[in-house]
């Protein structure tokens, strides 16, 4: 059981409630600020206060005052009206983890919703119950309004919802499992949209699975170095140590790691005096992806304990202020950044590919193949990987540079963050079938090698993948071999966590 407090939401913890099913639960201290906060916004009301989203209209409406027997009502429209998602659904486990961090923002008590609103989305958690929330149509400024409007409908009673593993009806589960739909009172449906936590939910997910990949390409670049007898002394400590970036030289001390008693591994002058960039750049290019990840890490976290709706009700409820928290920028710029950082590892990696399957950069086979001309062997999964990646590169075109005028521009910038942080998500799974292609192309090479002389670190991992793709020995449909592969590699965790802290530990494949 996990506590949201809405100020200490790690990555892990939300890890271990998206991918784990951890149940939740609401800190005491947060209910008394959402029952304070809540008693402001009544008095407002009751007042005849005119104070922006609870008794005026939206956007370019919020000159227009309503009136207070229909302040119930407005929040009802809006939701409705701003229900306006197109397009495929995010994952499941994205939508999730959407209802996770806007429950984490409400709970710090700035919002003024009633603890019903809080115990609806505490209860849709831990049932599993997840609201089908369409991709395309936010902004990422006055919040992800058009997907968290879906999730906003399903607490009310309608919509559609994942239940395992199938779509019905919110009405259909709320029937099912005793559910009441809720009533939407002052400020509590501007409350719910109001938010980043549509880009943020697809920037975890993107980050968890990220941080998995970053780390299976160290692996399977060390299985390539082998492959090719690539020179080890690229990655001598000291040299990585001379330059200063700790990402760069964590790297290499990983590299070395898994490679340390390998004999397919050569020094400079046995076979070349310098391997090409895909092989003795490793460290500087892996290591400037982890930079990019360790920023975006920080911003995710940060903005998973974020109040980022509008008004906020602070200082004790003794100020409340119409703000901007809701403009995604600072999540937009670190998804454009994580892009980038992830389409370089599939680039140097398509990279290493080439010099796998290249008869005129190697001295293995032609293109890896049992019968080379009779038989293509790996010749178009190099062709893929290099489609995959110059997709990527239109992908990771920065969305945040871009800003269309929206309400009849009143609000006249915005971020774009949902769009750059799906697109990242795309190129995270391109990143990973180009990986696949390596791994399945750095074994076939490991083939034509004397297989006792792989680390044992690479052989237990060569081992393990073996299970999955079976050496080739005559061409046939590489497609399968690639998505099955791609799939294990989603699934599995082989990572350098496994390891103990001592380097000189011998560690195994938890696949």
């Amino acid at each position: 059981m996990i506590t949201l407090t809405g100020h200490t939401l790690s990555l892990q913890e939300i890890k271990r409630i998206c991918y784990d099913k951890e149940q939740i639960q609401i800190a005491p201290t947060s209910i008394q600020k959402i029952q304070h906060s809540r008693n402001v916004v009544e008095s407002i009301v009751e007042n005849g206060q005119t104070i922006y989203g609870i008794n005026t209209g939206f956007g370019k409406f919020s000159d227009v005052k309503i009136e207070e027997q229909d302040v119930n009502e407005l929040q009802q429209h809006l939701i409705r009206s701003h229900a306006c998602g197109v397009g495929e659904p995010f994952p499941e486990i994205v939508s999730r983890a959407m209802m996770l961090l806007r429950l984490n923002a409400l709970i710090k008590g700035y919002s003024g919703i009633r603890m019903t609103i809080a115990e609806q989305l505490t209860t849709l958690i831990n049932e599993q119950i997840h609201p089908v929330i369409p991709q395309q149509g936010s902004l990422g400024a006055s919040g992800d309004l058009a997907p968290l409007s879906h999730l906003a409908l399903v607490l009310i009673g309608e919509g559609n919802v994942f239940y395992k593993e199938k779509v019905y009806t919110t009405k259909s589960i709320f029937s099912l499992l005793g559910i009441k739909p809720v009533e939407l009172k002052a400020k509590e449906g501007l409350a719910l949209i109001n938010g980043t936590q549509a880009m943020t939910a697809q920037g975890v997910i993107n980050y968890l699975e990220v941080e998995k990949i970053a780390y299976q390409a160290e692996w399977i670049a060390a299985l390539t170095l082998e492959g090719l007898n690539g020179i080890i002394d690229a990655f001598h400590p000291a040299i990585h140590e001379a330059r200063g970036y700790p990402q760069q030289i964590k790297v290499a001390q990983r590299i070395n790691h898994i490679l340390q008693d390998s004999n397919l591994v050569t020094h400079q002058g046995e076979k070349r005096v310098q391997d090409a960039y895909s092989l003795r750049c490793i460290p500087q290019v892996h290591g400037a992806s982890w930079q990019s990840f360790d920023y975006v890490k920080e911003k995710l976290e940060i903005e998973a304990n974020a109040a980022t709706d509008n008004p906020l009700i602070l200082e004790n409820g003794q100020t409340i202020i119409s703000g901007g928290n809701f403009h995604g920028q600072p999540i937009a710029l670190a998804m454009d950044f994580m892009k980038i950082g992830i389409a370089e590892l599939a680039s140097i990696s398509e990279r290493r590919i080439e010099r796998l399957v290249n008869p005129q950069l190697n001295d293995l086979p032609p293109f890896l193949s049992a019968k080379p001309g009779l038989q293509s062997g790996a010749m178009i999964m190099q062709y893929t990987a290099a489609s995959l990646v110059s997709e990527n590169k239109t992908l990771a075109h920065p969305a945040s540079v871009d800003s269309i005028p929206s309400s009849a521009n009143q609000e006249d910038h915005v971020s774009m963050g949902t769009i750059g942080a799906r697109h990242a998500y795309s190129i995270l799974q391109n990143s990973r079938r180009v990986l696949a292609i390596e791994l399945i192309c750095a074994m076939q090479a490991l083939e034509h090698r004397e297989l006792g002389k792989m680390s044992s670190h690479t052989s237990s991992l060569y081992k393990k993948v073996r299970q999955i793709v079976p050496c080739i020995k005559e061409d046939r449909v590489f497609s399968e071999d690639i998505e099955r592969l791609t799939l294990w590699l989603k699934e599995s965790d082989f990572s350098w966590n496994i390891f103990p802290t001592n380097s000189k530990s011998q560690g195994g494949i938890n696949g």
